[in-house]
C-alpha cells in the first residue's frame, strides 16, 4: 500500500513539474502593465477642465504594485503587478482633499485613462452688488537674456618666415614634414581687444615658395579675443597674411510680450522657460496699470496659479476674484 502510494505520487508530480515550469516561465516572461493617464477638473465646458496635480492613484486588490501621484500637467503611471493581465477587470481609486473621491471601473490594458474629479466645494461666484471693475487689454510681459554681436572691423598682419632653401636638416629641427630640409618656424599673435573676438580667421601664403610651407598650429576655430598662428617653411623666405572680422557681443534684457486667452473669468498664457521679470499690464476701468506678478503670483484682481512643462515652459492661469469682470 506505501508503494502503491509512493508510486501515485510521484506519477502526480512527474505531471504537475511540467505544468509548473511552463506556469513560471511564463510569469517570468510575462511583462507587468503599467496604466498611463491624466487627472483634470470635471467642467462642463472643456477650455476649463484644467490639470490636477498630486492626485493619488491606487489599484484595488493590491493589483498596483505601489500607489502613484499626478505630476503637474495631470499625468498619472500606475505600475500594476506582474500578475495581472491585459483585459483584467481593475477599480481605480483618484483621491485629493479638495475634490471628490472618484472610483472607476475599468479593464487592464494600454488604454489612455482620463479621470474628471468634481471639487469638493463647487465654485460659486458672489453675486456683485455693483457694476464691478473692468479689466481689460490685458497683455503679460516679460524679459529673456539676449546677446547681440555686431562687425566693428578687422584685422590684418602679415609675416615672413625667412628661411634658405635645400640646406639639409640633418636631424637638427625643425625640418621638413619628411626630415629632408632644414625648415623655420615663425608665431603670430593678434589682439581684439577688451570684450572683442576674432571670427572668421584666415592665414594665407601670399609670396614666396608657398608649396613648401605649412601651416602647424592655429586657434581659428576658438573666436576668442587671441588670435596665434604658427607656420613652417622648409624652402627659401615665404610671407604670409593673417586677417580675422572683430565682432563686440552686447548683452542685454530684451522685453517681450504674450497676449492671455480668456475663458470665462479666467484667463491663461504661456511663458518660455527663460522668462525673467513677469508682469501684467491691463486697463482697470479703462486706466493703464502695470501689475508686476512676482513670486507668489499675486495680483489684487485675480487668483493666479502656475505649472511647469516638461521643457521648462510655463503655464499660468488667473482667475477673476469678486467685484472684478472682462469686458
Amino acid at each position: 500500500m506505501r508503494r502503491g502510494a509512493r508510486t501515485a505520487v510521484w506519477i502526480t508530480l512527474m505531471v504537475l513539474i511540467p505544468f509548473g515550469v511552463l506556469l513560471v516561465r511564463e510569469l517570468a516572461q510575462h511583462k507587468a502593465i503599467t496604466l498611463k493617464g491624466a487627472i483634470i477638473r470635471k467642467d462642463s465646458d472643456p477650455r476649463k477642465e484644467m490639470p490636477i496635480a498630486d492626485v493619488v492613484v491606487t489599484a484595488d486588490r493590491l493589483m498596483a504594485a505601489s500607489e502613484s501621484r499626478s505630476d503637474a500637467s495631470g499625468f498619472f503611471s500606475l505600475a500594476l503587478q506582474r500578475r495581472v493581465r491585459h483585459g483584467e477587470p481593475i477599480t481605480l481609486h483618484f483621491r485629493h482633499p479638495d475634490y471628490k473621491p472618484l472610483d472607476v471601473k475599468d479593464y487592464a490594458g494600454d488604454q489612455l485613462y482620463v479621470a474628471h474629479l468634481e471639487p469638493a466645494k463647487p465654485e460659486v461666484r458672489p453675486q456683485d452688488s455693483g457694476p464691478g471693475v473692468v479689466i481689460s487689454n490685458v497683455v503679460a510681459r516679460y524679459s529673456i537674456k539676449s546677446a547681440t554681436s555686431a562687425n566693428v572691423g578687422s584685422a590684418v598682419k602679415s609675416f615672413e618666415i625667412v628661411n634658405q632653401g635645400n640646406v639639409r636638416c640633418n636631424g637638427q629641427p625643425p625640418c621638413s614634414p619628411d626630415g629632408k630640409w632644414k625648415a623655420a618656424i615663425e608665431s603670430v599673435s593678434l589682439d581684439a581687444g577688451d570684450g572683442n573676438e576674432f571670427r572668421n580667421a584666415r592665414a594665407s601664403c601670399i609670396a614666396g615658395p608657398c608649396p613648401f610651407t605649412k601651416i602647424e598650429s592655429d586657434n581659428f576655430a576658438e573666436n576668442g579675443r587671441y588670435l596665434n598662428v604658427s607656420v613652417r617653411n622648409w624652402s627659401d623666405t615665404a610671407t604670409f597674411l593673417v586677417e580675422a572680422e572683430v565682432f563686440h557681443t552686447l548683452k542685454g534684457d530684451v522685453a517681450r510680450q504674450s497676449y492671455p486667452v480668456i475663458f470665462g473669468d479666467g484667463l491663461n498664457f504661456t511663458m518660455p522657460a527663460n522668462a525673467e521679470g513677469v508682469t501684467i499690464m491691463a486697463d482697470v476701468n479703462g486706466t493703464s496699470v502695470i501689475f508686476p506678478l512676482g513670486p507668489n503670483l499675486f495680483l489684487s484682481w485675480a487668483s493666479c496659479n502656475s505649472r511647469v512643462n516638461k521643457d521648462q515652459t510655463k503655464v499660468f492661469r488667473c482667475a477673476l476674484k469678486p467685484g472684478y469682470k472682462f469686458p
